[in-house]
Order: C-alpha cells, then structure tokens, then sequence
C-alpha cells in the first residue's frame, strides 16, 4: 500500500515538473500570493481602511514580480533599492495628482525612463516597472497628500511581505531551480518516449495524431533543455559542470529526436524526412508495415517500455539488479550481434535505443554521481568507459567577444522608450476624452504592450490578446462582482485565487492572463465601492485606445516593421547555422577543437528568437496565409537544420576520446557547397538584391567517394554523411521560400 501511494506521489510530481519546468510558475504564484495575503493579515490587525488593503495587496504584488535576478544576492539588492523608489514615486503621485498638466508630463517621463532602463539588464527594468507601477497604484487608488504616511507604510509593509516570502518561505536558490529543471527534462524525455510507443502502436488513422504528440514532445523536450542551458552557469559550481550537464542534456535530446525519427521511418513505406517531425500539421508519411505485433514488434514495444522506465528511475535514486539488468539489455543493442531477427529499419530503432539509453546513463552520472556498477554486463561497463572519457575531456573553454551594441535612436531600449512616451501621451489625451478619473487605464495598456516586443507586428498581436481576455474578463467581473456584494474578505480571497491564476498562466497565454487581471480588478472596483457596469465598459473602451495608441506609435514613430525584425533574426539564424557547420565539419575533418555546444546552443538561441517573432505571421488571425504557411515552413526547416547541425557538433566533440572515430579531411571539401549555400541564403536575406545562388549537385556521400547509398546506422562515418546530406538538402530547401535562385553545376 505504502509502494503504491510513492508510485501515485512520484506520477503526480513527474507530471508536474514536466508541465511546469523548474516549477517556476508555481513559485511565482505562490510567492506573489503569500506576499499579498501577509500583507493583508497584517493591515488587517492593524484595522486599515479597504483603500490601504487595495493599495497593499497592489504593492505586494509589484515587489513580487518586478525582481528577475537568478541569484538571491542581486535580488536582495534590487528589491532593496526598490523600496525607495517605490516611496518617491507614490509621494510623486500623490503630489501630481491633482495638478493635470505637471501630473501628465511627469508620467510620461516616467514612463520613458522606465522603459529606457531596460538596457541596464533586470535592475534596471525592475526598479522602472516598480517606478510605474507604484505611480499607477497612486491614481488607483486616489493617494493625497494626507493619506501619504499611511501608504508609505503600506508599501513599505508589502516590500517587507516580499522579502519575507522570496528569501524565507518559497526560496528559490539557482541550484534548486536548475534541481527541478533537471527533472522536469528527465519528466519530458520520459513523455516523449510514451508518444513514441504511441507512435509505434497507431493505426493507420492514428498515425497523424500519434506523429503531432511526437512533434509537441520533442518540441516540449528542446524546451526543457534550453531553460537548463540559461540556468547553467549560476547553478552549478563551476564552468567544467555546467559543461558537462550541458554535454549530457545534448546527447539526450538528440538520441531522443534521433529514435522517434528512426521509429517514423520504420512505420512508414520510406525513409522519413526529418522535416516532418518539425512542421507543425505535416500529415503523416503512409503507413508501410501493418501495426499487428510480430515478434520484433513485441520486443521493441517492451524495450520502449524498459526505457521509458529507465528514464523515469534515472533520478530518483532507485537502484538493484531489476533495473540493472534493463540497463544491461537496452545498452546491448549497440553491438551488432545482440540485435534481434528484423528488418533494418527495425534494427535501426534497436540501435536507438541503445544510443538514448547511453544518453540516460550519462546522464544519470553527471547529475546524480557515479553509480553502483556490480552489476554491470561488459556493454554498460564499455559504456561507462566512453563516458568517463568523455567527461575527462570537457576543460572550459574562452568566452567570446561580445557583439557591438547599437547607440543613438537604433539601440532597442532608446527607440522603445520613444514610442511607448508617444503611445503613452497619445493615450493620456484619449484616456481623458473618455475618463477624467480613469484615463490611466489606456496608459496601462500602451505600457503594456510595448514589454517584451521588438516590432509593430508583435505589438499589434499583443494588444490583440489584451483586448480579448479585457472584455471576456469584464464579464467574469461582472459575474463575481454580483456573486461576492459587500463581502470584503470573500473578495479579496478570490483577489488572491485570481492572481494565483494570472501568473501560472502568463507564460503560457497572454489573452489567460488579461482575463484573470480584468476579472480581479472587478473585485477591486468592488471593495473600492466604485464597481459598476459603466466602469468595467470603460476599462474595455480604455483597453482598446491603449492598444490602439501603442500600435500606431509603434508603426509612425522610429517603426521596426515585422518583416524586418524577422530578416534580422533569420540572418542570425543563419550565420550561427554557418559558425556551427564549419566548426564541426572542421573538427571531424581533422581541425582543432571549438566551443561546439556553445555554439549550437547559441544556434538554438537565435532560432528561439525567430521563432517568437514569427507569431504576429502565423497569428490565426492573420489575413496572409500564404505568408503564414511560408514562415511555418521556413522555421520548420531550420529547425530541421538546427537539429543537423546540433548532432555534427555533438559528434565531433566524440572525435579526441573514441578511438573508433577517425578525422576524415575530406568532409571539409564535402561540406564546402552547403556552407556556400548558407551564405548565398543569407546575403539575400540581408539585401533582396544580392546576386545569391544556391547550388545543387552530388550527394555527399559520392564526393567522399563513397558507396553508401544506404549507410548503417552503427557506423559514426555514416552516420556524419547522413546528417551532412539532410542538412544539404534542408538548406537548398530553405531556397524556394527565401526566393533564391537554384541551379545545377554545369557539367
């Protein structure tokens, strides 16, 4: 009974670490909430009037979330100057309130300012946002001069709520994230291991929705592995460390795209291309093999299930002969000779999964330490081997220069405080057309807006989801606004459910989040008995002028057209693709070692990038679908690129310690016509007129003089050609969308 409420415990905490990676969402909740509610418990003691709640629980709330430092001591610091900032900007507000003029242009000088520290990294985009935000609570909740040393105290109250609650009770120190971000990814590969035998079993009806779990798994798995890599180097003890987590995250994450790729090209009639496990909506390949179990089929199901398991124990520090001896047989499956009767293909997924249970126990060494090895057959001991090689290797590397920044009007922190100044004035003069007492609500929204955005695209995608989760957050006001009357602490519970809400979901919606904010003002209104149908009306027609003035700022003032910020970034995308490229082919050609996994994950990085300024594209609201089908295809081949690449680099970082690996010099020249093409991609990209031309010729393969139509798995020479070939064929892809001329060599 005991073994089987652990099983439920440790099913329940996997499938919330793979949901919330690093728990950083519920931490932010729970810390934002318990802030706010010590708040009140103590105001409450002291007998405080409902607007020094309201101002409270408002102050808590920005204390909470303003401070992004990882380490506690910079967060300690940050929070510490925001105190004073937080005093001067409420003295301000109450002392501009009534005066108009002076009030108006002092806010939008504040708001400049605010936005303008960005470029000083967290501490100066925290003590900005506390600075605005602590100047909006002063028009919320109407501060003057005499109700002034009450909220003084009250924010100083709320700082000290903050503190309490970030450094004693919910700490969250680097090492613990990165602690619980290393589960959430051994959480994640376990998923996708699950989608895969899914994969394996569905029909032919099935396969569709089987490959798209597939695709969300692998994507949810780089996800997982990318948060690890930006946790790094302040939660572990040193450089070398941190590089060999970021080695053995590497190798999982490829082994694992590398088997549900091998498992879709085993399902189907022919080789899978590595695109359709990366473009959202690709149907599946037709099925080739009947999904009736054989007896390799069985085998292979069971070893999926062995490996999902093995994951899954990996971090929990189980250990014995049971989970030893599955060890043992799934590392087996690298050695030619203990592969079972199939066919090649099938044989392929054999050696996967061989590859990814090396990746599992690397893993498990580097996180965990080494491990008991008595039990060990001569596969998982020659394993052991390699890896310990491996790890003998890893030194730390130099850093790399820094890219210049841009100055003036160009530099992205200067430009943005112009526009959102403009936005913002444009909107305090709609805003009071409207409202005399509520014209903040539109330079909210302007504010807003412009966090977290590079382009008037994004922007207008963001005012979009704001827009959207105001109104039908107006009709959640107006529901529990009549459901909780005059009933101030049945509110102000539900004040605290609903910031609870707003910040679990804010990484993930956008349009959530607004909803959860206007409902929760609605309360507000309430306890403030200023709550009526006119006012939450008002907050829409508010919303949307804000929107409206923050898009037309950003479209007529120093504009950063979408089009242009994803060329930016595609160029990026592009020459790290080359760095990477050239740096492993150089390796595995026989050159001196590079930063390759730094390098691939500053690939990852850009393409991250990309990615997030594409949305305003592929927006299902977008007009332009060609267009949107266009940068869905541009991005899932460079996905496909990345991934290449990612695994060129990984293996030859393999070359100075595996003895069976051997530098080939002619991949250098092999390699030569894709790099060109790259670049010949990229000129364009920069300069629509450029004379680029992507050039197509023999494969790889038959440059090395190589007869390996169809190379074997076991082989690394091959399994480098293969990677070379796809990556080749990607980039000539990436041509027609991109409007590259391609040619043939003229022979």
């Amino acid at each position: 009974m005991r073994a089987a409420g652990r099983s439920v415990r440790t099913r329940l905490r996997d499938r919330i670490a793979a949901s919330d990676p690093g728990l950083l969402r519920l931490t932010a909740g729970l810390r934002t909430v318990g802030a706010i509610a010590l708040t009140l418990a103590v105001l409450a003691a002291l007998r405080a009037d409902v607007h020094l709640l309201v101002a409270g629980a408002m102050a808590a709330m920005v204390a909470t979330f303003a401070i992004r430092e990882k380490q506690l001591g910079a967060q300690a610091v940050t929070l510490a100057l925001g105190l004073p900032v937080a005093l001067a900007s409420v003295c301000l507000g109450a002392v501009l309130n009534a005066r108009l003029y002076a009030g108006d242009i002092f806010f939008v000088v504040l708001i400049f300012c605010a936005v303008y520290g960005r470029r000083f990294g967290d501490r100066g985009t925290a003590l900005g946002l506390i600075g605005f935000q602590v100047y909006f609570l002063s028009l919320f909740v109407g501060a003057t001069l005499s109700s002034l040393p009450a909220l003084c105290g009250v924010i100083a109250l709320a700082f000290c709520s903050s503190a309490l609650l970030r450094f004693a009770v919910v700490p969250a120190t680097p090492t613990a994230v990165l602690q619980r971000l290393r589960l959430a990814f051994r959480a994640r590969l376990a998923q996708l291991v699950s989608a895969q035998l899914d994969l394996l079993d569905a029909g032919t009806d099935e396969m569709d929705k089987a490959l798209e779990a597939v695709r969300d798994g692998t994507a949810r798995l780089h996800e997982s592995a990318m948060m690890i890599q930006s946790r790094l180097d302040e939660g572990t003890p040193d450089e070398s460390a941190a590089r060999l987590v970021q080695r053995r995250i590497a190798d999982a994450e490829i082994a694992a795209e590398r088997l549900g790729l091998l498992l879709l090209t085993a399902r189907t009639a022919e080789r899978a291309d590595t695109l359709t496990l990366h473009l959202p909506g690709a149907p599946a390949p037709s099925v080739g093999q009947s999904a009736v179990p054989d007896e390799a089929t069985a085998t292979l199901r069971r070893d999926l299930q062995a490996l999902r398991t093995l994951v899954l124990r990996a971090g929990s520090g189980d250990s014995g002969t049971a989970l030893a001896h599955v060890r043992n047989r799934l590392l087996g499956y690298r050695d030619e000779e203990n592969l079972p009767p199939a066919s090649a293909a099938v044989q392929d997924v054999f050696r996967g999964i061989g590859e990814l249970a090396r990746a599992v126990l690397g893993l498990r060494i580097a996180l965990d330490g080494p491990q008991d090895e008595s039990d060990d057959s001569p596969a998982t001991a020659r394993s052991r081997e390699e890896l310990d090689a491996e790890d003998a290797a890893i030194d730390a590397g130099g850093e790399e220069a820094e890219p210049a920044e841009e100055t003036g009007l160009r530099r992205p922190t200067t430009r943005a405080a112009v526009q959102v100044a403009v936005g913002s004035s444009l909107a305090i003069v709609g805003g009071e057309l409207l409202s005399t007492q509520r014209w903040y609500w539109a330079v909210l929204t302007c504010w807003i807006v412009f966090l977290n955005t590079a382009s008037t695209g994004e922007i207008l995608v963001k005012g979009y989801r704001r827009l959207l989760g105001t109104v039908f957050g107006v009709v959640a006001g107006i529901v529990l606004a009549g459901l909780v009357g005059q009933h101030t602490w049945t509110a102000f519970a539900l004040v605290l459910v609903l910031i609870f809400a707003m910040f679990y979901v804010a990484p993930l919606s956008y349009t959530l989040m607004s909803f959860f904010v206007t409902a929760m003002l609605g309360l507000l209104y309430t306890l403030l008995h200023t709550y009526s149908l006119d006012v939450l009306l008002l907050r829409v027609e508010e919303t949307a002028l804000g929107a409206a003035c923050g898009v037309a700022a950003a479209a007529l003032v120093l504009p950063v057209r979408t089009d242009r910020r994803t060329n930016e970034l595609l160029g990026t995308v592009l020459e790290r693709l080359v760095a990477v490229t050239e740096a492993a082919v150089g390796q595995l050609s026989g050159g001196p070692a590079d930063e390759l996994l730094d390098k691939a994950r500053d690939l990852d990085q850009a393409l991250a990038d990309l990615r997030a300024a594409t949305q305003p594209l592929i927006h299902p609201v977008t007009p332009l679908r060609a267009r949107r089908h266009t940068a869905r295809y541009v991005v899932a081949l460079l996905e496909t690129c990345a991934y290449h690449a990612r695994t060129l680099a990984a293996t030859a970082e393999l070359l100075p310690t595996h003895p069976s690996i051997a530098a080939d010099p002619r991949l250098r020249g092999a390699a030569a016509r894709t790099v060109r093409n790259i670049e010949a991609i990229a000129a364009r990209v920069a300069d629509e007129h450029a004379p680029a031309l992507v050039v197509t010729g023999p494969s790889i393969a038959s440059l090395l003089g190589s007869d390996a139509g169809t190379p074997r798995y076991g082989r690394i020479t091959d399994r480098v050609l293969r990677h070379l070939e796809r990556l080749d064929e990607a980039v000539v892809g990436l041509a027609r969308p991109l409007d590259v001329p391609v040619a043939a060599p003229q022979k």
